[in-house]
């Protein structure tokens, strides 16, 4: 489409004469670009200028404007290195004066116009650095290189605007330049550096040289790191060391806009890729915000930029609601959770801010307003460079200024004024609470808790001077909390013992500090669970996760955790990485369970389930990944491979927040005597290795923790058996070998990874061997014999012990699956059980309703104690806040009138086991 076709603004000549002037050429053209460019000329003496040396050019641009600056540029690559600086600034002022009458007209969005000028920022910056690293090839200081286009394995990352595509109409352009130092002999790297500084000097100069017909661009290379002090041109090496040790916030908010401009692509691409950890930490980074604040606060008092808003000599860019706030705040934000989210990774404004809304992080009308402001003050920078091609953003200081921008925009003065101060008010209201929240009331009882308080400087995690002040403004707000828990005392006690286990604070208390809501969160915990407290001070990460929008969602289920977990090991190509990954994650979704439970979100039973969903996601998602990592050095696993089967609680699908994991391992080789592989193995000891490394994969300490302990004494023979068991072995054995107390185990199996078709298989043969044993009249004297032997040797701790005891939680459970044994059930959990032998005639309704009645009061008060403490602790012995838990989950008025229905129920159970085991 043609330029006149598409106008859909004008601005409003403010020198009449000059505009009159520059319509001479024009005469032919339509009215509404005739009014575009007698606007331009009579707001700005250099697009006046622009349009006596280029008419002949700009013309013939009208008649499509995409194609011209495609013209433009596709010519550039062409130009000799002696050319090159006369044919760069020509292009400039063409460039210059298609996008401001572009930009004024409305012909082009501001994406477009700032999409243009970076586009020909990059075309030119990789025409100087190919043209001068061929001459230094030519003279023999650098060697011949495959590929031109490459620079030598120079590399020109374009930083700020120019990296965001986003660079404005007289922007300078900020550059990072390097070299891939692995390319060169070591003995040459002080020749190579010389050449590549050279190379620099003489592309800023190029670039930035005032000479006749202007200037490219004005280059501006200290964003490189420690600039006044290290050469223009920097080994990757030298500036990864540099990042690593001492890189600053402000160095990773840049390098979100980092992007390679020119040169070496993908030697750039894999710098930028090993920058990753310094830029995108793995922990939401809250410690961000402050230093972000600290930034702006700076800039201000450099300056002189504090103060309301007053529009005359108001900076748009760095002043209060300017553009340089929506950066900020978009950027910090970006910081803050780009390490774990990576769709927050873009390097746009408008893209940085939909990807925010996107993920929950801000709403769409806070992104969409700000996007608005953003674009019109870029607007408003745009005609104050465009006067006199000068790199401003500071408002006029007199009318007559005020009456050429506001002509030059199109408006009428009082009016843009009215609209530029809302704007700047919104913007500040906006992003001001952000960086700046409002301070929590000074503590009113400072006397309360002194003795404890008084010990909180000595702790590690308020070691440090930062911390300490963070803390400080958050501490008043704290005591206020604790001092409203039921139990006052008893929840600064737990909060001290958080606050003892941290091992740093900054990070923390910086989330705490822009997060209220985890402040109260940490005080429920405290005054509820001191074993979730003390599991906080060891893995503090974990509250990255409340953050998120999906924290208090639904909870997805077995399938849905397996493909997210599996996803984000797929992200590590690295086997250790993974399993500090799985760690993470799991850790995540284990508090989340937690906090659930706590809030009463969930149910007791509930979070049993989703403890147990969670632990099975966690190994079906594993196990592929310790079989391929076995692989490598062994060889793909013999026949179907091997399966991993739950026992126990987990099979059951009813976990607590510490439990461990029932597991065995059966394997089906189809004939193979060993692995294939590098270092082969005989199949029974691949898969007994195979097995040992799974189990290291779950239990190993890591710097993030162990994911769960494992226990396999519920294979074949126990202890004495191998950790894993090939098919036939164990069908064999479960026939013609195994005990009553196996057969009983077996009641509660159930695959959760491995080869599909031989988890079918095992539960196919777990039924019919059921089945085949159902009946057994030995089944109840062992079962009555083992209660006598279990009752012998674990006594209960105490009346209120929910497990051990007649009538308590495990006698109810080992009843249960000796009735599914008997039935020849199926069914893996006690209330399935219990139906079984409903409906076989064993077990009457009546019963089965007391049993369950009594296996749900133990559990419920189970899950709560060990979610509650870590401890073997009393019920008596528990706090106010835990009691209260207990109380809500078991529905009871009071702690005696719980434990009289755990005696009550224990009785009633006990005695219809005793009866059931003695039937004949």
């Amino acid at each position: 489409m043609t330029f006149a076709s598409r106008i859909s603004r004008s601005p409003v000549p403010f020198d009449t004469e000059r505009g009159g002037e520059a319509l001479a050429g024009f005469a032919d053209f339509p009215h509404a670009l005739r009014d575009v460019i007698a606007g331009a000329a009579g707001c700005s003496p250099y697009l006046a200028d622009l349009m006596r040396q280029e008419e002949v050019w700009i013309k013939s641009a009208f008649d499509d404007p995409e194609a011209a600056v495609a013209a433009l540029l596709s010519e550039i690559p062409s130009v000799s290195l002696t050319a090159l600086p006369i044919a760069l600034r020509q292009c400039k002022r063409r460039i210059a004066l298609l996008t401001g009458l572009a930009d004024l007209a409305g012909v082009w969005p501001l994406e477009t116009v700032t999409e243009t000028l970076t586009g020909f920022a990059d075309a030119a910056v990789q025409a100087c650095v190919t043209r001068l690293v061929a001459a230094e090839v030519a003279r023999g200081k650098l060697p011949e290189s495959d590929d031109p286009a490459n620079a030598g394995g120079m590399v020109v990352l374009a930083m700020g605007k120019m990296g965001a595509g986003e660079l404005n109409y007289s922007s300078d352009i900020d550059l990072i330049c390097l070299f891939d130092e692995t390319r060169f002999d070591p003995d040459n790297y002080h020749e190579v550096r010389a050449a590549f500084i050279r190379v620099t000097r003489k592309m800023t100069a190029i670039l930035s040289d005032v000479r006749d017909g202007g200037y490219v661009f004005r280059t501006d290379l200290r964003l490189r790191p420690d600039a006044s002090v290290t050469p223009v041109c920097l080994s990757m090496e030298a500036a990864e060391r540099y990042y690593e040790s001492v890189g600053r916030t402000w160095e990773r908010a840049a390098y979100i806009k980092a992007r390679v401009c020119a040169g070496d692509q993908a030697a750039g691409a894999q710098f930028l890729a090993t920058l990753e950890p310094f830029v995108w930490r793995k922990h939401l980074d809250f410690a961000a915000i402050q230093d972000a604040h600290d930034m702006r606060l700076k800039i201000r008092d450099h300056k002189g930029l504090h103060g309301l808003v007053v529009l005359e000599g108001h900076n748009v860019k760095l002043g209060r609601g300017g553009i340089r706030e929506i950066e900020f705040f978009t950027q910090t934000r970006q910081l803050i959770a780009g390490g774990r989210d990576r769709s927050l990774r873009a390097i746009g404004t408008r893209e940085g801010l939909a990807a925010l809304a996107a993920a929950n992080w801000i709403s769409k009308d806070v992104a969409n307003r700000l996007y608005d402001h953003y674009c019109y003050l870029r607007e408003v920078e745009h005609r104050l460079q465009m006067i006199n091609d000068a790199q401003t953003q500071v408002l006029p200081h007199d009318d007559a200024g005020f009456a050429r921008l506001a002509a030059f925009m199109g408006q009428d003065v009082a009016t843009w004024r009215d609209d530029m101060l809302r704007r700047l008010a919104d913007v500040h209201a906006l992003t001001e609470g952000f960086f700046a929240p409002d301070q929590p009331a000074k503590d009113t009882s400072e006397d309360w808790g002194l003795e404890v308080t008084a010990r909180w400087r000595t702790y590690p995690a308020l070691r440090s001077t930062r911390a300490s002040e963070i803390f400080a403004r958050l501490k008043p707000d704290i005591l206020s909390r604790l001092a409203d828990a039921a139990k006052p005392d008893e929840a600064l006690a737990q909060f001290d013992g958080f606050l003892a286990g941290l091992p740093a604070g900054v990070q923390l208390f910086s989330m705490f500090e822009a997060n209220p809501q985890l402040r109260s969160l940490i005080v429920d915990i405290c005054a509820t669970a001191p074993a979730l407290a003390q599991y906080l001070s060891r893995n503090a990460g974990v509250l990255d996760a409340v953050i998120g929008g999906s924290f208090f969602a639904d909870w997805p289920g077995r399938d849905a955790l397996v493909a997210d977990l599996t996803a984000a090991l797929q992200g590590n190509g690295d086997y250790e990485a993974q399993l500090l990954t799985a760690r993470r994650w799991a850790k995540e979704w284990h508090f989340r369970i937690g906090v659930h439970f706590l809030r009463g979100l969930i149910s007791s039973s509930e979070a049993g389930n989703q403890y147990a969903e969670l632990a099975e996601a966690v190994v079906a998602a594993l196990w592929p990944i310790v079989v391929a990592q076995f692989a490598q050095k062994h060889g793909a696993p013999p026949g179907r491979g091997g399966v991993i089967v739950a026992m126990g609680s987990l099979g059951a699908k009813q976990l607590t927040a510490r439990s461990d994991l029932d597991l065995i391992v059966i394997y089906d080789p189809q004939g193979q005597d060993c692995s294939d592989g590098v270092r082969p193995l005989q199949t029974r000891a691949y898969f007994a290795r195979l097995t040992q490394a799974m189990v290291t994969a779950l239990t190993a300490p890591m710097a993030e923790g162990r994911l769960y302990e494992v226990d396999m004494r519920l294979r074949p023979s126990g202890r004495q058996g191998p950790v894993a068991t090939s098919l036939d072995a164990f069908t064999d054995y479960q026939r013609t070998q195994a005990w009553t107390w196996e057969h009983l185990a077996l009641t509660r199996a159930r695959t959760i990874a491995g080869d599909r078709s031989l988890q079918e298989q095992i539960m196919d043969f777990r039924a019919k061997l059921l089945q085949e044993k159902s009946g057994n009249e030995a089944v109840l004297s062992d079962v009555s014999d083992m209660r006598r032997r279990i009752a012998a040797a674990k006594t209960p701790q105490s009346n209120s012990d929910v497990k051990l005891g007649a009538g308590r939680l495990q006698d109810v459970t080992l009843f249960a699956q000796m009735i599914a044994l008997r039935c020849g059930s199926p069914a893996a959990d006690i209330a399935g059980q219990l139906q079984a032998g409903v409906a076989d005639g064993y077990l009457d309704a009546g019963d089965k309703a007391a049993l369950l009645a009594a296996a749900v009061l133990f559990e419920t008060t189970q899950t709560a104690v060990r979610f509650l403490t870590e401890d073997g602790i009393s019920l008596t012995d528990l706090g106010e806040g835990a009691r209260r838990l207990i109380l809500r989950e078991t529905q009871m008025e009071g702690l005696a009138d719980l434990m009289q229905a755990m005696q009550t129920h224990a009785a009633i159970a006990d005695g219809i086991i005793s009866r059931g085991v003695s039937q004949k």
